[in-house]
């Protein structure tokens, strides 16, 4: 297909509280896990069900289409097919996105965003302050055997795009600096005991393998996706042989993230054009040799009131965006982060982004 322009439905089928904490309400649930647990199951059934049917509908996938966009970026739970207790799986609303997205002329990437006892301590794998995915064999193969079950289900779906092995498992270095730092602090510090950055050789192993086990149900039209784990550049000589076909590297690029170490410095616009434009592209452009590359999450992500007037911040938004845009077409696609946020974070909601004009109407 052409360059990908696409959009994350992101907390729509797997929570992060801080893009709709309202859903958490009446709970001292802080993730996805929390919740599941804090409430009964037939309430927690009423709350997802209600939730997962208003928050992306089929209008969004039409206005999607309308702006442009080619595929959709959905996140979806390992406990998808409703066999994990105590989770409820949602894969009524993954077939509802297959039907919308072929009704709008739009396609699919299926983006597996948790796995069993986490692959990296963030709200976005489920489980903060836990990463202990891969320390247990089972928990890497039921991940590859849910990518299986998925694979066999919507092979054949005219809205396939393609399968993600697994999203953002965390480096060695990063679990040091972000989840044994302390920015997300474990629930239960038990159950978080002996957690650990996964190793470049378990992704590679389970790459590997996953892509075996779903190529053999899949058309090599179908792309299979893996993640950089947090280490671009660690992937040249991986799938090199003439049996990998239509193998995608996915990169996630928050430029918002890396602002000046000093909130008194304010908002460094220069610095954050420099990272785009000559940083992030380079070494993008140097794995394109080896892989197609897609920007799998960006946003125009900021601190209120770090770039001066109001004026300043909204013509900053702005060129954020077109930095990032200009860059990104550069590569084999692109997909914002996300959809739709209900919190109120600035920069990272796209339809409020696009109605206020911080960013296009238009993409084709």
């Amino acid at each position: 297909m052409d360059k990908i322009r696409g959009v994350n439905t992101g907390n729509w089928m797997v929570l992060e509280k801080w893009m709709y904490p309202d859903l958490f309400a009446g709970t001292e649930a802080e993730d996805e896990d929390d919740l599941a647990r804090m409430l009964p199951r037939e309430q927690l059934k009423e709350r997802l069900d209600a939730h997962r049917a208003s928050y992306i509908t089929a209008e969004d996938f039409r206005t999607m289409a309308s702006w442009g966009l080619n595929t959709v970026r959905v996140p979806v739970p390992h406990f998808i097919f409703d066999d994990c207790p105590p989770y409820y799986g949602c894969i009524g609303t993954l077939d509802d996105a297959f039907e919308w997205a072929q009704a709008a002329g739009l396609k699919i990437l299926i983006d597996l965003h948790t796995a069993p006892d986490s692959q990296n301590g963030f709200d976005n794998g489920g489980i903060t302050g836990v990463c202990k995915w891969h320390k247990k064999p089972e928990n890497i193969e039921r991940t590859i055997a849910v990518l299986e079950r998925m694979a066999q289900r919507y092979k054949d779906h005219p809205a396939l795009y393609g399968i993600q092995f697994l999203n953002e498992p965390i480096s060695p270095e990063m679990f040091e600096r972000i989840i044994a730092g302390g920015r997300y602090h474990p629930r239960d510090p038990e159950r978080a005991a002996g957690s650990e950055g996964v190793p470049l050789e378990v992704l590679y192993d389970f790459y590997t393998r996953a892509y075996g086990r779903l190529r053999r149900h899949l058309d090599e039209n179908v792309a299979l996706v893996f993640h950089d784990g947090f280490r671009l550049k660690a992937w040249k000589d991986f799938m090199r042989g003439p049996e990998y076909r239509n193998v995608v590297l996915d990169t996630h690029i928050y430029l918002g993230m890396m602002g000046p170490p000093n909130a008194d410095q304010g908002f460094d616009l220069h610095g954050f054009m420099e990272r785009a434009l000559v940083q992030s592209a380079a070494d993008i452009a140097e794995m394109r040799a080896f892989f197609p590359v897609v920007v799998g999450e960006w946003s125009v992500m900021h601190r209120p009131g770090s770039m001066g007037t109001p004026l300043q911040e909204r013509a900053a938004i702005r060129a954020m965006g077109a930095a990032q845009l200009y860059t990104w077409e550069q590569v084999d696609g692109w997909f914002f982060w996300s959809y739709r946020v209900k919190s109120g974070a600035p920069g990272w909601d796209m339809d409020d982004l696009v109605a206020q004009g911080h960013l296009p109407s238009k993409y084709d």
